[in-house]
């Protein structure tokens, strides 16, 4: 997908800072000189087109007394299609990656529970028939936060970069 110098404002605007307020695009338009329903329709685009994966917010599940896990599973190369929509289906997913490794998926869970954590793992192997690794639940807290700066991409041949 091609972007405009108008996307990469509209990410520069909501990717750490999407308005909380009773009509979000609104405010985004203004800070990207967009009208309410363009700014409304520039991020749909952005989100078929898979520039954007998703819009939501990051919250401290161990604060919310969650628990989280780190999962893999070796997975043929002829599943893995079926096995990832299978995984993803849960809104408990926060990150699902395919490896370069004899366990090619990789994924995280956080849920209410470890009980609730288990049922899902459940599920996911009884619908797919892969065995899933509860790998490594989640001890010590890591956030790592990266903003990237969308330039137009005539400006020094760079769309993205990374902040320190």
């Amino acid at each position: 997908m091609e972007m405009d110098s108008v996307d990469r404002a509209v990410l520069n605007v909501i990717q750490t800072g999407f308005p909380v307020a009773s009509r979000p695009y609104a405010v985004i338009g203004e800070k990207t000189g967009l009208t309410e329903e363009e700014a409304f329709s520039r991020i749909q685009n952005l989100k078929k087109g898979g520039i954007i994966r998703r819009i939501g917010a990051s919250y401290d599940s161990r604060g919310l007394h969650f628990s989280s896990t780190l999962c893999s599973a070796k997975v043929p190369p002829e599943k893995i299609e079926a096995v990832v929509k299978a995984i993803n289906k849960y809104h408990e997913v926060t990150h699902n990656y395919e490896r370069n490794h004899a366990y090619n998926i990789w994924f995280t869970l956080i849920a209410e529970s470890k009980e609730r954590i288990q049922q899902i793992l459940d599920e996911i192997c009884g619908e797919t028939g892969i065995s899933v690794i509860r790998n490594m639940p989640a001890i010590k807290k890591f956030k790592i936060k990266v903003d990237f700066k969308f330039k137009d991409a005539g400006s020094n041949g760079n769309n993205a970069e990374e902040d320190e």
